[in-house]
């Protein structure tokens, strides 16, 4: 740590004593029993900062979230009752263009300290940089801090990190970083004379999603536990766990739930991860469970009264919708503006394109995020993703363009949609939003793969059978078209795989029958390639995909397979959605149009619902006739028994 670092820190930490004295004084206050205690609650914003484009139930496309509106609504709230907190549950970041300066601004945390929140904990996003990015974000947080007066960082609380197994360098990055920060396990938050105890906890699924953390955590339970125990010794009015572990219809998967049940303890949980969007509380015992959807699209508010032995009672529950009746608080507006600056400058300048700017005028209604990828069907959002993906493959590549066969793109990395209207860079980017490349710059890269005609058919069968149980799963192709029956074996469904040649759109297109044996070129984001090479591991080895190379070597490394333009440069998700856009043909503006094509049916799935016994069970798959066979010698078992009795 140089000079200007060290004397940085000491400032923070004068800083930080003062805010103390202050929260010492409101900790003189009478509490307010008729009001009560105001827990404002946000979870999942993803660094939707700026008020964004949502259509409405009338088909209207309208502003809603954003911090701004944020603010105006949580400063009132707080000037009416002073025992009022404002609380995250994780997942801050990873979702705008915002996320592009993570590493050397801190936006995110910069701007919650900004508009007056008390505390948040990891989501498993924070972690999408590795070690390396949050270690660097927090550090930029707290520079941050140091130079602007305005900005009072939030508590940051984690209690199920395992730090004694977590003892490697990248690990104690991370934990050095934290410790600058002022990071805890559990912190006592002090407003209008109630204090209130907050910890914070990442699930068992939320881990599963942060593969590149490179942390061990500890069981949320017996975290929860060692957390209450010591936040009861600090002799709190509440206890308030700030847990990234979601709930789930399936009572056996609610993380949150089980929590609940498990450390009954808990006053409050503000529940986020699973981006639940909870019209009422979940409660569990004197619990509450609270969840307001992602993407500040609403201010969660519960106000609770405490009752004769302690405990605390829902008086009310409302999720605030920040629509276009709040006002954006200027000076909000005026921050994030200079963010993105930073973000033209740092970022978006090596793109040659700028934060606002137009790339397309769209007529096409595109599903909505949440109903996206619910069913199992065709759509045109990810029909346009997977196209861009080839497209930008033959300009990156330009004479020295080999053919690509098929683009995949899967729901799971699919984040934002589009609106009827102008379609800016920052859209386009929110699309793709997920990830970072090997040259360390923001965005997952494409990469090339080749695949085998079987395998292109179990792909196939993996969007059909394993997405209706998992939406994540849902594949949408170019270049790639299959029929199924829905009343088949589950992973014995796809009855026809074809290629379609001619593509990205044509009106000439041609299908051509694949073969088992052939190796084919698939393009497909860094992320999506390494999660079909983990295929055979996820089933147990009942299905198997192996990413190749063009010799039909299994491939170890997928970042040696990333696609690079003509200059060196890897070609982002995003870039290919971006530049496929803006190539469209113009309209008398002189702005590009997204083709009216794909509001339309292209038959990329075409489900055949024939109940029909012989179309059920004709051309059975390997599984398929495994499985008949094993009915089949259950059935002559039991018919032999019969006979022998």
């Amino acid at each position: 740590m140089n000079i200007k670092n060290r004397m940085s820190s000491v400032m923070l930490i004068i800083i930080m004593l003062c805010s103390m004295s202050v929260t010492s004084v409101l900790a003189e206050d009478e509490k307010n029993a008729e009001e009560g205690v105001t827990i404002l609650f946000t979870h999942d914003m993803h660094s939707h900062m700026d008020p964004y484009k949502v259509s409405d139930e009338d088909d209207q496309t309208i502003m809603i979230g954003g911090l701004g509106k944020l603010k105006t609504l949580a400063d009132q709230k707080k000037a009416e009752n002073p025992a009022t907190f404002l609380l995250d549950g994780g997942d801050f970041s990873m979702g705008t263009l915002y996320q592009t300066i993570y590493e050397t601004e801190a936006a995110e945390l910069a701007m919650m300290g900004y508009v007056g929140y008390d505390a948040t904990t990891f989501g498993n996003h924070e972690f999408d940089y590795r070690s390396e990015g949050i270690s660097n974000m927090l550090h930029a947080a707290v520079q941050t801090a140091v130079q602007d007066p305005q900005i009072k960082l939030p508590v940051l609380v984690s209690s199920n990190i395992d730090w004694e197994k977590n003892t490697s360098e990248d690990n104690l990055l991370v934990k050095q970083a934290m410790d600058e920060y002022g990071a805890s396990s559990c912190a006592v938050i002090e407003h209008g004379g109630v204090r209130v105890g907050v910890f914070g906890v990442l699930g068992e699924d939320a881990d599963d999603c942060a593969p590149e953390s490179g942390l061990e955590f500890e069981d949320i339970v017996e975290a929860s536990e060692k957390a209450v125990d010591q936040l009861e010794e600090e002799d709190v009015d509440m206890i308030v766990c700030l847990s990234h572990s979601g709930t789930n219809e399936n009572r056996k998967k609610s993380e949150d739930e089980i929590l609940a049940e498990k450390v009954p303890e808990i006053d409050v949980i503000i529940s986020g991860h699973t981006h639940s969007t909870l019209e009422e509380p979940i409660q569990s015992g004197d619990t509450y469970i609270v969840s307001g959807g992602p993407y500040c699209e609403n201010l969660g508010e519960l106000t609770l009264t405490e009752k004769e032995n302690g405990r605390w009672e829902m008086k009310s529950y409302s999720l605030n919708r920040l629509d276009e009746t709040i006002t954006v608080d200027e000076n909000v507006t005026a921050k994030l503006e200079q963010y993105k600056n930073k973000v033209n400058s740092e970022y978006l300048s090596g793109f040659g394109y700028t934060f606002d700017q137009v790339l397309a005028e769209n007529e096409v209604e595109f599903t909505q995020m949440d109903e996206f990828a619910e069913t199992l069907k065709e759509d045109s959002l990810g029909n346009l993703i997977a196209d861009s993906y080839v497209y930008a493959v033959q300009k990156a590549e330009g004479d020295d363009y080999e053919k690509v066969d098929v683009a995949i793109a899967p729901s799971g990395t699919i984040r934002d949609t589009f609106q009827k209207g102008e379609l800016t860079v920052s859209d386009a980017f929110n699309v793709c939003s997920l990830g970072i490349g090997a040259d360390r710059i923001p965005g997952y890269p494409l990469v090339s793969v080749y695949l085998t005609g079987k395998e292109l058919k179990t792909a196939a069968e993996i969007d059909v059978s394993v997405s209706p149980l998992m939406t994540a799963a849902q594949l949408y192709p170019s270049g790639l078209t299959w029929e199924y029956n829905p009343n088949r074996m589950i992973l014995n469904r796809v009855t026809d795989v074809k290629l379609v040649t001619n593509v990205p759109y044509s009106e000439e297109k041609e299908w051509v029958t694949i073969k088992d044996d052939q190796l084919y070129r698939v393009v497909a984001g860094l992320y999506s390639a390494q999660m079909l090479g983990s295929v055979e591991d996820t089933s147990k080895g009942i299905l198997k995909i192996v990413p190749k190379d063009q010799d039909g070597n299994a491939i170890e490394d997928f970042e040696q397979y990333i696609i690079h333009d003509q200059g060196g440069a890897e070609v982002k998700e995003w870039y290919a959605l971006a530049s496929y856009l803006e190539s469209f043909e113009k309209n008398q503006n002189g702005i590009s149009q997204v083709p009216s094509y794909y509001g339309e049916y292209e038959g990329r799935k075409c489900e055949n619902d024939s109940k029909n016994i012989i179309d059920i069970l004709k051309n059975p798959n390997k599984i398929a006739v495994i499985l008949y066979m094993i009915i089949l010698g259950i059935v002559v078992i039991l018919c032999w028994d019969t006979i022998d009795r």
